[in-house]
């Protein structure tokens, strides 16, 4: 492929975009009682309507690739450009001012499901399915958490056993986001029942419309249902699907587990950000209390904290280097900031966050508060991410388990702790 500067690549961008799109409206300063009133963190949306949007953002991703804006940092034989990330990074800046249809249909699949088949699957198996990924053709899914299984990902139960040249896949999955419109999943099984837990685990790219998936909704205490359970029974998968060795699972997991936190964790705070905080203060005449002056002060802070911490972990990710352990520590402050606003909002509203009067920036925030614990879970709870903290960052002993010694174990009679 030629040579293209950034900036030719960039009048080739806005080019096309100005052809295809129209361009946003500039954004008004923010005005308390102006504008949307939906701070909620999981958003409450039609089924049916739900999937004209995806249908829209499907024919704004093929329209893309087609253009060659697609898979910008792809490589060329699958469809990409070929080009460094610096270019993709520069398409999304200026899609940004557009009035595209929503892409974030596709963030789970492209930004978790195919660096992982990228990684892991067989090269035929990921030259057919990357490009329609890229393309939106197909929309990826993540199967990972299970009843008795959520944080602690090694202790899942669904099993996978061999059958020539396929695998019968039975067990359940839950908390599923996109599962009812996604045609891929990865999923991780057991293998081999009789390893350690981490070691007997297999990955797979499984069909979502196979016979033997059912795909239940999950209704949360917000009202919505943006979550799935996913029920497999003897669904056939061939052994060309498999992600990585047999019994290699884990690792597998792991790749697509630090791209989730990476996504997850560059995250900002609160929704409508530290202005909408600010102008509720003084809706609400509370400008003078020390208190709350403190608290706010303290949200600001810390937000800027994990902006800063993600700018780096960033220019890490352009240097080529892989998300590593500090992806967690990011998605921990931003859970722990939620929770903080949650707090704070809770305290500034009172009673008018429990009874909707109508009044606009007030009950409003009920979807963010309720919204606000199934953040701490997604991508690994918050105690995981303090253990992988701990023990890969700070070198801390293993948290002992059912498969580990553990570290507070009597040294007296002679033996070595093993971790």
């Amino acid at each position: 492929m030629a040579d293209i500067t950034l900036d030719e690549f960039r009048a080739e961008a806005r080019s096309f975009l100005e052809a295809n799109a129209g361009q946003k409206a500039e954004a008004a300063a923010f005005a308390w009682g102006e504008g949307p009133d939906d701070p909620a963190l999981f958003e409450t949306i039609d089924r049916d309507e739900e999937r004209r949007e995806l249908t829209r953002a499907q024919a704004w991703r093929a329209k893309r690739f087609d253009a060659g804006l697609g898979w910008i940092s792809g490589p060329p034989q699958l469809g990409g450009r070929g080009l460094a990330p610096a270019f993709e990074r520069a398409y999304g800046e200026l899609e940004s001012q557009f009035d595209v249809p929503d892409q974030s249909f596709f963030g789970i699949g492209l930004g978790m499901v195919a660096p992982t088949i990228a990684d892991h699957a067989t090269p035929t198996v990921a030259a057919d399915l990357l490009p329609k990924m890229y393309r939106g053709d197909i929309v990826g899914c993540q199967l990972f958490s299970e009843p008795g299984a959520g944080s602690d990902l090694a202790s899942l139960q669904m099993n996978a056993v061999r059958d020539g040249d396929e695998w019968l896949l039975n067990g359940q999955k839950v908390w599923t986001s996109g599962a009812h419109y996604s045609d891929i999943g990865e999923v991780i099984c057991r293998t081999e029942p009789d390893l350690p837990k981490h070691r007997g685990l297999t990955g797979f790219v499984v069909d979502m419309n196979a016979p033997g998936v059912e795909i239940r909704p999950l209704r949360q205490m917000t009202g919505g249902a943006n979550f799935n359970e996913v029920f497999f029974t003897d669904v056939r998968v061939s052994d060309s699907w498999r992600l990585g060795d047999v019994n290699d699972g884990w690792r597998v997991a792991l790749t697509t587990l630090m791209n989730e936190r990476a996504s997850i964790g560059g995250g900002s705070s609160t929704s409508g950000g530290f202005t909408r905080l600010q102008e509720m203060v003084r809706h609400f005449e509370l400008t003078d209390d020390p208190l709350i002056r403190q608290e706010l002060m303290d949200l600001y802070i810390r937000s800027q904290l994990l902006h800063y911490n993600n700018q780096r972990s960033l220019a890490a990710l352009k240097r080529g280097e892989l998300p590593g352990p500090e992806m967690s520590g990011s998605k921990l402050v931003l859970t722990e900031n939620m929770r903080r606003t949650s707090a704070f909002v809770s305290r500034v509203l009172g009673a008018r966050l429990t009874a909707d009067s109508g009044e606009w920036g007030t009950f409003s925030w009920a979807g963010y508060v309720l919204g606000m614990p199934g953040m701490a879970i997604a991508g690994g709870s918050d105690e995981v991410l303090r253990n992988i903290m701990g023990e890969r960052v700070l070198g801390l002993p293993k948290e002992p388990g059912i498969d580990t010694t553990s570290p507070f174990k009597t040294l007296a009679v002679g033996t070595k702790r093993q971790d």
